[in-house]
């Protein structure tokens, strides 16, 4: 394989200034993630099987209790939402890691899956690993593989 390079990224998304510390792109080294059961203009040379990455992540009981006062009033959990943003990251990262691990470069058809364990957030991020390689020349290049 050859060396990983670190590139810069573009914000990737519309994030509101007060979430401003999340950053819900993660830098996948060069692994094409998808959530279609195809990359188009690609095919699949060879099926690695499922893989997945999982987290989960205790509340702190002092942010969760101004959570609860929050709640009253409504409108948006920043912290929660700061904790999803980063253990969906982190999730990704777990899988992009199997996946390598076990020689792919894309992962297809990319799911998430998140629920409440106890009073615990958890998260899991699953799909294809796979072997795809590039057919069709005019293909556009996946955001994982521009500079």
């Amino acid at each position: 394989m050859p060396p990983t390079t670190h590139r810069t990224f573009s914000q990737p998304a519309d994030i509101p200034p007060q979430l401003s510390d999340l950053h819900c792109f993660t830098e996948t080294d060069g692994v094409i993630t998808t959530t279609m059961f195809d990359v188009p203009g690609y095919r699949v040379v060879r099926v690695l099987g499922a893989v997945y990455g999982l987290t989960v992540r205790s509340r702190n009981w002092a942010a969760s209790m101004g959570m609860v006062i929050k709640s009253i009033a409504g409108g948006e959990l920043r912290w929660f939402t700061s904790m999803l943003y980063s253990a969906r990251n982190d999730a990704i990262s777990r899988l992009v890691a199997e996946t390598k691990a076990r020689g792919g470069n894309a992962i297809i058809c990319l799911r998430f899956e998140s629920g409440d364990m106890g009073g615990f957030a958890q998260c899991c991020a699953y799909g294809t690993a796979a072997v795809v390689e590039k057919i069709d020349p005019a293909a556009q290049v996946p955001p994982q593989l521009s500079n």
